[in-house]
């Protein structure tokens, strides 16, 4: 799967609220702190967890599906194994009327599910990481230390 820069952009520029199914409580997971990046950047995040539903995270009750998510939810960013992701996808066709994206992370990869929601006119991201595509497209990854221009040897 290869996306361009600009169709990458597009859709995070667009993107206002984000379910992000499979989010932990435990902070050096990536789901966690993958969501807690994206909120800090504007974007709505909704956690959806049944293993922690009705906690709070990031000032949002988590919900246990999707079903229990608000319906202006516009992407559904999937934490799940690939296997995991035709009935997420399912539920998110049959449940978010607003929904526009279906972005699955690094590694989670579906082709079925992905040709599901392509026919239904959604985009589908396979094996990326919106917060990674955020910090590179968006000039962000300097601060992390990383393509800063700058080779050296210290510590």
């Amino acid at each position: 799967m290869d996306y361009t820069d600009a169709f990458l952009k597009d859709v995070l520029t667009r993107t206002k609220v984000i379910a992000v199914v499979g989010v932990s409580m435990n902070p050096v997971r990536p789901s966690y702190y993958v969501a807690r990046y994206l909120g800090r950047k504007g974007f709505k995040v909704i956690p959806v967890n049944p293993g922690h539903a009705g906690q709070m995270l990031f000032g949002e009750k988590i919900r246990a599906s999707l079903s229990e998510v608000p319906k202006e939810v516009d992407m559904v960013d999937i934490f799940r194994r690939s296997e995991a992701v035709p009935p997420i996808v399912d539920e998110a066709l049959e449940v978010l009327p607003n929904l526009r994206t279906i972005w699955m992370q690094i590694g989670v990869e579906n082709a079925d599910a992905a040709a599901k929601a392509e026919a239904r006119g959604l985009t589908v991201i396979q094996n990326r990481c919106p917060k990674i595509e955020y910090q590179r497209l968006f000039g962000e990854l300097r601060m992390g230390g990383f393509a800063t221009g700058v080779i050296s040897s210290r510590l």
